[in-house]
């Protein structure tokens, strides 16, 4: 059913003008409710030639008939908050306002293709001739973004001293897994993630995320390796004295108009003063340092690891990103 519904003060009146003969009908409001319906059980209510003074409101599941006309059957005699259907050039919708009749458009919300990168929180670095933090996993892509649809996404923090980091991720879309701590000198396993962490002297290696990332170097005595980048293994202990492995390279992208390298693994650590720390991996990997020096954080927003030491702890791992 179609309904046609005019609201005034109780008590009111609506005037209905007839533009063709100038004519008008006054209707009174009820007093009890403040409007009058008129119904059509039809569903096909159409309204033509007709100025209402007050407020209308259409309501009910059927459809309402604007005027339709060509350009030339427009009205000699405009007034602002005017519509009509324009049947020239294929049929479009119009509207008067600001002293001009104006073409309303109508773009369909068609689903868009986006891009995506994400980096996970790089893992921080160890210590006692710990290895680098292993880079967070990246990962990149394209998905379909569908109007209305609300996407989430969660940016991975960095890994405190010694310990893994944090997943990014968009909701249905992808998850990249937080960089592996670098390993403690002395024993144990470095942490596993999207990249794993450098050994720690006489240490082994965690794993890797397959497509996000690469393992950590291996160490021997007296210093810790590099962790691994997104873009390369970290880097093995080398050289008398036993300096720390290099951190491995990060992936670089042109996601925000300019190049940019992500998940950069951490500086392996070493033990003696002669001794140098591993150098960060390209993409926010944190420098390694030697004896009591802490290690460097990794870079926030890159994902890259924390910097391994050679006694007291390591550096943080940088905090994930996620770009769409």
């Amino acid at each position: 059913m179609s309904q046609l519904v005019f609201l005034a003060p109780s008590g009111g009146t609506v005037t209905l003008t007839n533009a063709d003969t100038a004519s008008t009908i006054n209707l009174t409001i009820p007093a009890t409710n403040g409007t009058l319906l008129i119904q059509d059980t039809s569903n096909n209510l159409t309204v033509a030639n007709l100025t209402v003074t007050g407020i209308a409101t259409f309501n009910g599941t059927g459809q309402v008939y604007l005027p339709k006309g060509t350009t030339a059957q427009r009205t000699s005699s405009p007034v602002t908050g005017l519509i009509r259907y324009n049947t020239d050039g294929g049929g479009f919708y119009e509207g008067y306002q600001a002293n001009n009749w104006v073409k309303f458009t109508t773009v369909s919300e068609a689903n868009y293709t986006g891009s995506y990168l994400v980096a996970a929180g790089g893992g921080g670095g160890g210590a006692n001739n710990g290895g680098g933090g292993g880079a967070g996993g990246v990962s990149t892509g394209t998905f379909t973004l569908v109007p209305a649809t609300v996407f989430t996404v969660i940016i991975g923090a960095g890994g405190a001293v010694s310990n893994n980091g944090s997943n990014t991720s968009i909701s249905g879309i992808v998850s990249a897994v937080g960089g592996g701590a670098g390993g403690a000198g002395g024993s144990g396993t470095s942490g596993s993630g999207g990249s794993s962490g450098g050994a720690g002297w006489n240490g082994s290696i965690g794993s890797a995320t397959s497509g996000q990332g690469n393992i950590g170097g291996s160490a021997s005595p007296y210093a810790g390796a590099g962790g691994g980048g997104a873009g390369a293994v970290g880097g093995d202990t080398y050289g008398s004295p036993t300096n720390g492995g290099n951190g491995g390279t990060g992936i670089s992208s042109i996601i925000t108009g300019t190049t940019v390298y992500y998940g950069g693994g951490g500086g392996g650590g070493a033990y003696e003063g002669a001794a140098s720390g591993g150098s960060g991996g390209t993409g926010g990997g944190g420098q390694g340092w030697h004896a009591n020096t802490g290690g460097s954080a990794g870079t926030a927003n890159t994902g890259g690891g924390g910097g391994g030491v050679g006694q007291s702890g390591g550096g943080a791992g940088g905090s994930g990103v996620g770009i769409i």
